[in-house]
C-alpha cells in the first residue's frame, strides 16, 4: 500500500513526524501543492492518529487502486458534489427550515428510512413557488471545491460519470450541465401551475436505487466491479458504495466513514485524484 497525506494544513514538521512514525527509509513524494504519498506502507494507527490530530487527511491506499484502472464514478449531489442539501434550503424559503432539517440530518445519520422521510419532507413544501426552485439554485446552490478539477480528471481518464441523488432532478439537471457530467438520476417534484403539490413523481431514488443504477451503468458500459468508484456523505449512500470497487467518504457522517474505503475530510474533491495517482 501506499500512504497519501493531504491537507492544506501540512508542514514540513507534519511530514518528517509522520515519516518517523512510519519507521521506513522510502521518502515522500508530492503528487499536489498538498498532498504527498509514500510507497510500501502498512496501514499504521499512530500515523492515522496524529494526522487526525493535525486535521490532515491520511489513507493507506491499495496499490491496485490506480485511477487509469476505472471506468465509472457515481456521485451523490447534495453535500457531495453541491455544498447545500437542496431539500432544506428550499424549505428556508417558506420559514420551515428547521423543521426539514432536522428530518434531512436523522435520515443522512441512518436513523430514519429515506423515502418515508423524503415523502414527510416534501408534504411541508406544498404550496411553494416554482420560481423558489429557482432562487435557490441561483442564490445558494454552489459547487463543493475540487469538483471540478474531480471531473476534469475523470474525463482525462476516460471514467464515465454519474449523479444520483435523493435530491431533485430540478437541481440534478442543472449540476450536471455545469460540470458536463455523463448522465443525473434523482427525484421529480410535482408541480401543478407553477406550484408544489407536496408529492414525488414515480419511484424514489433511495439507497438501493443508487445501487441499482450504478449496476447498471457499470454492465451497460461493459465494466466490472473493480472499475468502479462510489462517492457520498450520507447513510443513503452506503449501498451504493458497497456495489463500487472503492467508496470515498467525503466529508461524510460518522456511519459512512466508517464502512467506506476511504475518507475525505479536509480536502475538497480532487483530493480523491490525489488517492489514486502516484
Amino acid at each position: 500500500m501506499r500512504l497519501v497525506v493531504q491537507g492544506s494544513a501540512i508542514t514540513v514538521s507534519h511530514l518528517a513526524h509522520i515519516h518517523l512514525l512510519s519507521n521506513t527509509s522510502v521518502q515522500f513524494t508530492q503528487i499536489a501543492q498538498h498532498a504527498y504519498y509514500l510507497a510500501n506502507q502498512t496501514a499504521n494507527p499512530a500515523v492515522q492518529q496524529f494526522c487526525s490530530a493535525q486535521k490532515i487527511d491520511c489513507a493507506y491506499v491499495q496499490d491496485k487502486h490506480l485511477i487509469d484502472k476505472f471506468g465509472l464514478c457515481v456521485m451523490d449531489m447534495d453535500s457531495t458534489l453541491i455544498s447545500i442539501e437542496c431539500i432544506d434550503e428550499i424549505a428556508d424559503m417558506v420559514d420551515i427550515k428547521p423543521q426539514v432539517a432536522a428530518i434531512t440530518e436523522r435520515t443522512m445519520q441512518g436513523e430514519l428510512d429515506f423515502a418515508q422521510s423524503l415523502c414527510e419532507r416534501v408534504a411541508l413544501l406544498k404550496g411553494l413557488q416554482e420560481s423558489d426552485l429557482m432562487r435557490v439554485l441561483n442564490e445558494r446552490l454552489q459547487l463543493n471545491p475540487g469538483a471540478q478539477e474531480w471531473i476534469a480528471a475523470c474525463k482525462q481518464n476516460n471514467i464515465t460519470t454519474l449523479l444520483v441523488s435523493g435530491g431533485f432532478n430540478f437541481f440534478a439537471d442543472r449540476v450536471k450541465a455545469m460540470l458536463g457530467l455523463d448522465y443525473a438520476v434523482a427525484n421529480s417534484l410535482e408541480i401543478i401551475d407553477g406550484k408544489l403539490t407536496g408529492r414525488v413523481l414515480g419511484d424514489i431514488v433511495d439507497a438501493q436505487r443508487k445501487a441499482d443504477e450504478l449496476v447498471k451503468l457499470r454492465d451497460q458500459l461493459g465494466l466490472d466491479a473493480s472499475q468502479t468508484i462510489a462517492i457520498g456523505d450520507g447513510a443513503n449512500d452506503l449501498k451504493m458504495m458497497s456495489v463500487a470497487s472503492i467508496g470515498v467518504a467525503y466529508h461524510a457522517k460518522p456511519v459512512v466513514q466508517a464502512q467506506a474505503t476511504y475518507a475525505l475530510n479536509q480536502v475538497g474533491l480532487d483530493g480523491v485524484t490525489n488517492l489514486l495517482m502516484t
